[in-house]
């Protein structure tokens, strides 16, 4: 479904680094990274079904990304889109403790999610199914994060996998080669080790890589997002066709400004 790797940081010079993917079907609509006309300090993709994303970024050093928790049983048709809540976090003033304490009042009406977010000082994570040995919402230290469609760092072989590349891949900064080469990464795992989520087993096999393609569905989009220590943000993002080829590339630069 998805894939978030988040160095928080774990370097002086770039605290913070970031190699996600956005997995979707194809029949649904959305636009490419860019400044949003009608939030301008925003800069995310967008979903243009429901008007929300899936990650961004503000101009005040905010960050934030979803992902699905994937329980097809839990599904509710009624429920709101949840990329209204990355678009609101950005746009908004709250600390990374008020967002956490505030979606423990309110994650209830969505379908089951994950949300990493940051005020640009602390980083926090949601999980909306967390169990009851573990708090749903809390802040995150200094480290290296993976999350896709379960928990944060549940050992899927694709999170593990994509956690240990992702700590070779600090070594090579600024070089973001070894970023973008970890998102494309196809390779199923084998059958003894996926999970079992309540899709078909043919499905669990499809799911099971970073890089995703699968009848109508399949990796749109690979972002890579790099901050110094200056708050000097690049971030790349490439848009891939249902046949898994590049379609787009958006590279944006800017300095962040606290508000």
């Amino acid at each position: 479904m998805c894939l978030i790797l988040v160095a928080w940081q774990a370097r002086a010079d770039y605290p913070l680094v970031v190699a996600a993917n956005r997995d979707e079907f194809f029949a649904r609509p959305a636009a490419a990274a860019a400044w949003w006309d009608d939030a301008p300090a925003l800069f995310a993709g967008r979903d243009l079904e429901a008007g929300g994303t899936w990650l961004g970024l503000s101009r005040q050093g905010r960050f934030a990304a979803l992902t699905n928790f994937r329980d097809p049983a839990r599904v509710r048709a009624s429920a709101p889109s949840r990329g209204a809540l990355v678009a609101d976090f950005l746009q908004g003033r709250e600390s990374t403790d008020d967002a956490l304490a505030r979606l423990a009042a309110e994650g209830p009406r969505y379908n089951g999610f994950n949300l990493l977010l940051s005020d640009g000082v602390t980083l926090g994570v949601f999980e909306s199914e967390a169990d009851s040995g573990r708090r749903a919402g809390r802040r995150l230290a200094p480290g290296l994060y993976a999350l896709s469609n379960h928990l944060l760092d549940t050992p899927w072989p694709k999170v593990s996998a994509g956690k240990s590349r992702l700590a070779r891949a600090l070594d090579a900064l600024p070089d973001d080669t070894p970023l973008r080469d970890l998102l494309r990464d196809d390779r199923p795992a084998p059958d003894a080790a996926l999970p079992r989520t309540g899709v078909s087993l043919a499905w669990e096999r499809m799911l099971s890589s970073a890089f995703i393609r699968a009848p109508g569905y399949g990796t749109r989009c690979s972002t890579v997002i790099v901050r110094d220590r200056f708050g000097w943000t690049r971030v790349v993002e490439s848009t891939w066709d249902a046949h898994g080829r590049e379609s787009g590339r958006v590279a944006e630069r800017f300095q962040i400004q606290p508000a």
